[in-house]
């Protein structure tokens, strides 16, 4: 069996973004890290972007029976400044282009058509703080696979809780496929 893809996304999910705390506390577990990934213009007395990253997601996400993928907006940076802090290897990334950052009320994130089209009908799991129903929909309407969208809090980000999720979606799915693999079903 191919295993399902799992479609990351950074900032709000592995990088909390506790906004409405003031001031923002680094959460428990997490480290500091600073980037300057591309198109970041370095100006003079402008800090590099502050990441809080929890070294134990790596080794979390490795444990789990998918193939990971990068669907953030930080793209193949995400392998340069991230990935090294967690414990990931370099991971395949879904190329966005140019598209707006914030979605239009009722319409899909921007992202959607692209991680759907990535899958080319793939199950997937999708862990993004910034989906909605219009992207469950538009999932459900344009992949021809199974699917799991998962949206963290962005506040509190990737939670052991999700990670059950994913792996109980992933193990369903193989055992679905041993039973199709069985002589006489």
């Amino acid at each position: 069996m191919i295993r399902p893809l799992l479609y990351l996304d950074v900032d709000g999910v592995l990088n909390p973004e506790p906004a409405s705390i003031n001031p923002p506390r680094r959460p428990v577990g997490f480290v500091t890290h600073r980037a300057r990934p591309k198109g970041f213009e370095a100006r003079l007395g402008v800090k590099p972007l502050r990441l809080w990253l929890n070294p134990d997601h790596g080794s979390w996400l490795l444990q789990l029976p998918v193939e990971l993928v990068w669907a953030t907006t930080w793209e193949h940076d995400a392998n340069v400044w991230v990935a090294p802090h967690i414990g990931l290897p370099r991971l395949d990334v879904v190329e966005f282009g140019k598209g707006p950052v914030m979605p239009r009320r009722g319409q899909p994130i921007w992202k959607t058509e692209h991680v759907v089209k990535h899958a080319c009908g793939r199950p997937f799991v999708w862990i993004d703080d910034m989906l909605g129903m219009a992207d469950n929909e538009y999932v459900k309407e344009n992949h021809n696979g199974l699917s799991l969208l998962i949206r963290p809090n962005p506040i509190e980000g990737l939670l052991q809780t999700h990670l059950d999720t994913v792996r109980t979606w992933a193990e369903g799915l193989q055992e679905q496929e041993g039973v199709k693999d069985e002589p006489g079903t």
